[in-house]
């Protein structure tokens, strides 16, 4: 099977019911993507799959002949750095073990909505649980990103709506 994951192809062979979880972590070393519950329910291995929040570890691997993004990409990606920046910033981590899927499921959505409502950002973010409970902080970084990134839209558009 081929791979797209952050933009290299790779080729692997694995049974057909691995989970995408474990082909990123245990086939290719990717481990910015958790392991949590094994059954998407709580968001720790959330993965983008063509831009949409997915959990990998509910998920064949052989299902997925997509684009993935993990968070490993935040260097090569504007919104997904962002992000990141923001979540460091606002000191979002505690443990930090949901940190990723939380990061990737925050990119999702200012991938496609740079102006969030408080109703879009809980929507969003609601299949991520986090035991530390630093929701307040994902939120505070959640405006930041998408207040960067919007007046990065309008700076791009000589500050015209598209």
């Amino acid at each position: 099977m081929k791979l797209d994951i952050n933009g290299k192809e790779h080729t692997l062979e694995v049974s057909d019911d691995m989970p995408l979880l474990w082909a990123l972590r245990d086939q290719l070393g990717i481990t910015g993507p958790k392991y949590g519950c094994g059954i998407a329910a709580c968001g720790a291995c959330t993965v983008l799959v063509d831009g949409a929040p997915m959990r990998s570890c509910s998920i064949p691997a052989k299902f997925v002949e997509s684009k993935i993004m993990t968070i490993e990409n935040y260097k090569n990606d504007p919104v997904l750095k962002t992000v990141v920046d923001t979540w460091i910033e606002h000191q979002v981590a505690q443990c930090g073990y949901c940190q990723p899927g939380q990061i990737m499921s925050a990119t999702a959505l200012l991938k496609n909505n740079t102006t969030p409502s408080e109703e879009d950002i809980k929507q969003a973010m609601s299949g991520n649980l986090c035991r530390c409970g630093t929701y307040p902080r994902i939120k505070k970084a959640i405006v930041h990103a998408a207040s960067l990134l919007s007046s990065s839209d309008k700076d791009q558009t000589g500050g015209q709506s598209e």
